[in-house]
């Protein structure tokens, strides 16, 4: 240290930025032994004699190298990508150029030359060209682009991966020799923390984990696609999912049965509900986390996907004073969504609604929410009879599940209440033949049902990067698109930018709107079959789920390939 120091000293001389005096003065201090494991360099820095920067050049001069100031310098996300963060920990460096092949590193230390030798096998570019900076603007940059409290989740796994933090797991007394009490287990309930939060911030509404044979896999669930994300080893397996249990209030000693348990959390200020499921499989208990986003309920019908003509008949729709409203579609179709968003639009301080849910998934500001609890004897039955004795204008149920159910929901829309819910059909008159299926006899299904409603969710074109597209012979033959309907039409699709995925970014629904009338209700009580009754929808004016979005692909706000794949029941 001592012969470092003197070449130092003697260049910084050299430059002019120090004097003899000052030396001897610092060599003093040093020899004294009051200043322990301090050089003269130190001291003349503690002197204010040198500054940081000063160190830097005489360093860079010392061993031929140029010097380079990082204040207020932005890194591109390309740069970042070329070395990973425990490298950029372990070696105290910074990467701050990349072209052609060739990697600009910032370090504090030019002396260390190992360092710099491993780093030319380990990053796998062409060629690594260092800098000199002085070492706060290192770790300004470091703590700024690799993060410190809001580290990336691929980066802490490869930190637990490689060992470079200890997760002081603490054996708990009932939990198995895999399990942990994780309550003091800072890096892994940060990790846990963290997957939720990436998953939040990259638009996710699903969280996997899923324990396979050999390891954990972890996937986000981004616009209906599932995509697979970086992985934790699998001896982090038991740890994660005990941390995610205690979280969503579960019991972390019973793995045989399924638990269901909920998470809140606040992330970039902004406060997330979790609904959880953890199941038990062959390889461990498979985690499913739901967000629940509560932005999605303030969204106009507009947002929801519907067209103008749509939107007009809904809103009449939903501002009848009785009758059953039923919306329609598999599971994940965004019919929840639709029903809160026709509470909020119709929600008024003259109106009383009351809902009826199992679970309720949003808390609404003005609206009567009950939790069905069969444990208790509160099912959905049981409260949607006392809930009549509350004198509501609207009832939302969340499902219909039952013939009791659907008894008690179609009287209450015979006796002047109006009654939103949702049945698991595939298109929209296939819910008459559903609901006399259950139980309800034809003549009050004609006479309590005003609409239903059928729908899909598709993927919505990135408004940041369209680019005009051209149909195939294929797609058309299949949407039955003529070349007459593509004059004016506004094909599109997205190329692919930062704020989508594959040219995507958002979900919104495509609609089948069946309104009741009274030929309709002639055919329903005159028991037709579900062929015919469709085919009367259409001659009626219904438009189907696959012609809806037909006109969504030619103003291109979908595409065709994602109208085709979610409206396959519609292929003619």
């Amino acid at each position: 240290m001592a012969v470092k120091d003197d070449y130092l000293v003697e260049t910084l001389a050299d430059m002019g930025l120090v004097s003899e005096d000052d030396v001897t003065i610092a060599r003093a201090e040093v020899e004294s032994g009051e200043f322990e494991d301090q050089g003269v360099i130190d001291r003349l820095l503690a002197a204010q004699i040198i500054a940081p920067a000063h160190l830097t050049q005489a360093k860079a001069i010392q061993f031929g190298m140029e010097t380079i100031d990082l204040m207020g310098m932005n890194l591109e996300d390309e740069v970042i990508e070329q070395v990973p963060r425990h490298v950029v920990k372990k070696y105290n460096i910074i990467p701050v150029f990349y072209g052609d092949g060739v990697l600009t590193v910032a370090l504090a230390d030019p002396s260390d030359l190992d360092a710099m030798d491993s780093l030319r096998h380990i990053i796998k570019v062409d060629s690594i060209e260092f800098r000199v900076a002085t070492q706060d603007q290192i770790n300004v940059l470091v703590s700024k682009y690799y993060g410190t409290a809001d580290e990336s989740v691929s980066s802490m796994i490869t930190d637990l991966t490689e060992g470079e933090i200890d997760l002081g797991f603490v054996k708990g007394d009932d939990f198995g020799e895999d399990e942990a009490a994780l309550e003091a287990d800072a890096p892994l309930i940060k990790l846990v923390n963290s997957i939720i939060a990436e998953a939040f911030k990259g638009r996710a509404s699903d969280i996997h984990v899923e324990p396979l044979e050999k390891r954990l896999r972890i996937r986000y669930r981004v616009d209906g696609v599932l995509a697979e994300q970086s992985s934790p080893p699998k001896r982090l397996q038991a740890a994660i999912i005990s941390r995610l249990k205690i979280q969503s209030g579960m019991s972390i000693a019973e793995r045989r049965i399924p638990q269901d348990g909920r998470i809140q959390l606040e992330i970039v200020g902004k406060p997330i509900d979790l609904r959880v499921n953890c199941l038990p499989t062959t390889h461990g208990e498979s985690i499913v986390m739901r967000i629940l986003d509560k932005s999605g309920l303030k969204l106009g019908l507009a947002e929801l996907g519907f067209m103008s003509d749509d939107q007009q008949t809904f809103e009449r729709l939903i501002g009848l004073p009785d009758g059953i409203l039923l919306v329609t579609g598999p599971t994940g179709s965004g019919k929840t969504t639709t029903l809160y968003s026709c509470l909020n639009y119709i929600n008024r301080p003259d109106r009383k609604i009351i809902t009826v849910e199992d679970p309720v998934e949003y808390v609404l500001a003005g609206i009567n929410q009950v939790q069905v609890n069969a444990a208790a004897g509160l099912t959905f039955a049981a409260a949607l009879r006392a809930m009549l004795r509350q004198a509501p204008n609207i009832v939302m149920l969340g499902e219909i599940r039952d013939m009791e159910t659907a008894t008690i929901a179609i009287n209450a829309s015979l006796t002047g209440h109006l009654v939103f819910s949702t049945l698991h059909t595939n298109d929209a008159p296939s819910a008459v033949s559903r609901l006399i299926d259950i139980g309800i006899k034809p003549f009050l299904v004609a006479s309590a049902a005003r609409a239903f409603m059928a729908q899909r969710l598709v993927r919505k074109t990135c408004k940041k990067c369209p680019e005009p597209a051209e149909l195939t012979e294929k797609e058309m033959r299949e949407l039955s698109i003529t070349p007459e309907m593509l004059n004016g039409a506004n094909v599109s699709r997205g190329k692919g930018c930062k704020d989508c995925t594959n040219g995507y970014r958002g979900r919104f629904g495509i609609f089948e709107i069946f309104v009741v009338d009274d030929n309709v209700r002639k055919l329903i009580y005159d028991k037709v079959s579900n062929t015919v009754l469709r085919a009367r929808a259409l001659e009626s004016g219904m438009r189907s789920l696959r012609e809806d979005g037909v006109r969504k692909v030619l103003n291109g706000t979908t595409s065709a390939e994602e109208v085709i794949s979610s409206t396959v029941g519609d292929a003619h």
